[in-house]
């Protein structure tokens, strides 16, 4: 189904969206992909090339913004009836208009199977560090790599202070902190494994393995909680290809993905899992990556990517020009 080639990726390598400078766009946050534009009660956002792993920044990958704007727009489509969403209109593939509200310190994180290479990752904790109880969730023993668990857990996490790391933590923990009350807690906690539901039977009709994923939630000026940031994205998100899965499994081999595992994975075995100099990220992987994207896109979508090479910034200013003040 895919029309970029590996051509055109590599064409693209030079084009991509390291980051915006729109001063008439509002008050500007920058964040590790997204570039946030506020102005009273909306946010522009445009989704940068950047990819980042281990909590850096540590490339950029051919229309990887685009990718995951419009994905993440199909699943606020595909997921409305379930929660509310900040989305209020996409006016260019690399940009989307928000309602603006104030972030919940909680990401909802939801996890079908034992898996993961990074510290946060629960197997990493299991298999490495010997944890029986993740995040209140009690663990039995002889679990492998991959498995699926009898039923999805929830794993939330406390959002990271500037420059600071995710910290996986459980109820009681976050409660404890003060940070979030246990009404708004328990109400993200019903909406995340209903999220995961809907997005685990969508992907399976596609023949994808939704496996564990995180979601966001702000705080409206009314006081509603809705979903923000982005969902069920590769950025977000870890994808299996269903038909292989019980194979690999069964052979202790690393499942097909198509996330950005793949990066993490090159990053691990280079030595690098988040401290000490970032390795330089050859083009190959860069565009391999950029490959793996798209192909999650058209997968889980059921839609062609379209994308056209060459610099983006020209088009997304023309899009955003009637947001400028």
């Amino acid at each position: 189904m895919c029309m970029i080639t590996n051509e055109m990726l590599q064409q693209q390598l030079p084009h991509c969206l390291d980051g915006t400078d729109f001063n008439d766009l509002g008050e500007v946050y920058k964040g590790k992909v997204r570039d946030n534009y506020t102005q009273g009660d909306k946010r522009i956002i445009v989704i940068s090339d950047r990819l980042s792993a281990f909590d850096r920044i540590i490339t950029q990958v051919p229309f990887k913004g685009q990718v995951l704007n419009q994905m993440a727009t199909f699943w606020f489509e595909q997921t409305k009836d379930i929660v509310g969403n900040h989305m209020i209109e996409a006016p260019d593939p690399n940009a989307i208009v928000v309602k603006e509200c104030d972030a919940l310190p909680v990401e909802m994180v939801v996890r079908g199977y034992i898996t993961g290479v990074t510290s946060t990752s629960a197997w990493y904790n299991y298999h490495e560090k010997g944890v029986r109880n993740f995040c209140g969730n009690e663990l039995p023993e002889g679990l492998k790599k991959d498995q699926k668990f009898d039923e999805p857990i929830l794993t939330p996490s406390t959002k990271a202070e500037k420059g600071g790391h995710d910290v996986s933590a459980s109820k009681e923990e976050i409660l404890a902190e003060g940070k979030i009350s246990e009404e708004d807690f328990d109400y993200m906690a019903d909406v995340a494994m209903k999220l995961y539901k809907r997005g685990v039977d969508i992907a399976a009709k596609q023949g994808i393995i939704l496996v564990d994923t995180k979601y966001e939630f702000g705080k409206t000026p009314e006081g509603d909680i809705i979903l923000i940031d982005e969902i069920h994205t590769p950025d977000s998100s870890r994808f299996w290809f269903a038909d292989e899965y019980e194979k690999r499994f069964k052979a202790g081999e690393t499942q097909k993905k198509i996330d950005k595992e793949y990066v993490r994975e090159w990053l691990a075995d280079k030595g690098f899992i988040g401290e000490g100099a970032i390795p330089a990220v050859p083009d190959e992987v860069r565009v391999e990556a950029a490959r793996r994207y798209i192909e999650a896109y058209e997968l889980i979508t059921g839609q062609e990517f379209k994308a056209e090479v060459g610099d983006p910034l020209t088009r997304i200013e023309k899009n955003l020009a009637p947001y400028r003040q």
